[in-house]
């Protein structure tokens, strides 16, 4: 036995004796890695309603070709990603009254779909509308 070890026991037969508790515990003060790598967000944008990106990374390319309909291409690929989209206010002048919403798809490997709305909107473009939004991609 070494000695380190027969401290340990000594100090323990000396707790016990006088009334004490021994509390063992193997447990490694060392951090511990994830078993699985956390998620990271890989690409994001914020874009005007007339699809320019007013800020970003990890975005190559958009291409506005319809009312509310956009494609924004990214630098990595989407497999396995979390999608997330959100409507923003128009600078404070928010131009639907009543709810939006936001539809965001994968295309192909790198590229999403955004269509956006407000369907409680009056007029003829009652359903798809020009909205600003941002979206994150989160892998």
């Amino acid at each position: 036995m070494n000695g380190s070890k027969k401290l340990v026991l000594g100090a323990a037969a000396v707790a016990l004796a006088v009334g004490g508790a021994v509390v063992a515990s193997t447990a490694s003060a060392e951090p511990r890695l994830p078993s699985q790598a956390l998620a990271t967000t890989t690409a994001w944008a914020k874009v005007a309603a007339n699809g320019q990106v007013l800020g970003g990374q990890g975005i190559t390319g958009i291409n506005k070709f319809g009312i509310g309909r956009y494609n924004i291409t990214t630098a990595s690929g989407l497999g396995g990603c979390a999608l997330l989209g959100t409507i923003n206010t128009n600078g404070g002048n928010d131009p639907g009254p009543g709810s939006s919403s936001i539809l965001v798809g994968q295309v192909n490997g790198n590229t999403l779909f955004i269509r956006t709305a407000t369907p409680s909107a009056a007029g003829s473009a009652a359903v798809d509308s020009d909205r600003p939004f941002s979206i994150t991609v989160v892998c």
